[in-house]
């Protein structure tokens, strides 16, 4: 069978009608659908391809959005600055092909991860900065650190999921992170690994955007917000250990762009983190008025405004 794309999908189309319209896709602004097979998946890409552009972007979803959810909030304004993007879809969201009879893990996804990195550097020389959005900063930093081969790290949160108070505040509620994830640990055994659940009984997916209309969309998308995910992949996520702790992190500079009005992780769960990556510079920019998934301006503006002098200064080192 022939793999889903997002032109034959609806849920994004409906989702951008809430986003600036300068952020829209155009016809010279807009990306275009690969896909790459890694450890047996067919891995969805949204390719913006600028072969002049002297530093590359790969964008990460996190567990209630997609990789053209990330497009949709950065590829229009960052293609036209000139850069290079790419978003990929980790497996169980987007349009990628999980590979049959595959449960897959937390881990898978930090490999994946770095898999592409090396993939995308195997011919093509130019820098590679991360950027990842909800769970997906945290996937940045866990990718870079295996593979330390990237220049940059951009992150819009990082949740170490280790850290109690983290889980607690990301959770549904406190039942769900006392009870519930101490049960996806037990669970992930090979009787009961597969057994899953809706993310939004998971977690606070009710906070994933503050647009109440965006949001009734997202949630009933299964390739982003109303996904379903197994005991394996809750237990590894909640419980991953990285390559390097950021006591040790010495290898590329990190900027956090928080949304200020983000009702699922504000600043403080990312302060939990990030203050204990001392060797490299580490920058905070607060994106004002903008929710988890941001929607509104002038965030959404600022994001850009923080991203583009980010990634130059990184080309020219």
């Amino acid at each position: 069978m022939p793999p889903q794309t997002y032109e034959s999908q609806r849920a994004w189309k409906e989702v951008q009608q809430f986003l600036p319209q300068r952020l829209h896709f155009t016809d010279k602004h807009q990306p275009v659908e690969e896909w790459w097979e890694n450890r047996g998946h067919t891995i969805h890409l949204d390719r913006w391809r600028n072969p002049a552009a002297k530093v590359r972007l790969i964008m990460h979803h996190g567990v209630g959005t997609n990789g053209r959810q990330m497009s949709m909030i950065l590829g229009v304004p960052l293609h036209q600055a000139g850069f290079e993007l790419v978003a990929i879809d980790m497996p169980g969201y987007g349009c990628t092909q999980v590979a049959k009879g595959v449960t897959y893990s937390y881990d898978d996804w930090v490999n994946i991860a770095s898999d592409f990195i090396n993939f995308e550097l195997e011919h093509d020389t130019r820098p590679i900065v991360l950027y990842g959005l909800s769970a997906g900063g945290m996937l940045t930093y866990h990718a870079a650190a295996l593979n330390k081969k990237v220049s940059g790290i951009i992150g819009m949160t990082f949740l170490d999921q280790r850290i109690q108070q983290v889980a607690d505040e990301t959770a549904r509620n406190f039942f769900m992170s006392r009870v519930g994830l101490p049960m996806t640990r037990l669970c992930n055994n090979p009787l009961t690994r597969k057994f899953s659940v809706p993310m939004w009984l998971a977690s606070k997916m009710s906070a994933l955007v503050n647009d109440p209309q965006a949001l009734a969309i997202m949630l009933a998308d299964p390739t982003s917000a109303g996904s379903w995910k197994s005991m394996r992949f809750l237990a590894t996520y909640s419980s991953y250990n990285p390559t390097i702790e950021p006591e040790h992190f010495n290898f590329c500079p990190v900027l956090l762009t928080q949304p200020a009005e983000d009702a699922w992780t504000p600043l403080h769960l990312s302060e939990t983190f990030l203050p204990k990556i001392k060797k490299v510079p580490v920058k905070t920019v607060i994106l004002e008025n903008a929710g988890h998934y941001p929607l509104e301006d002038p965030g959404l503006q600022q994001l850009i405004d923080a991203v583009i002098p980010f990634l130059r200064e990184l080309s020219q080192n």
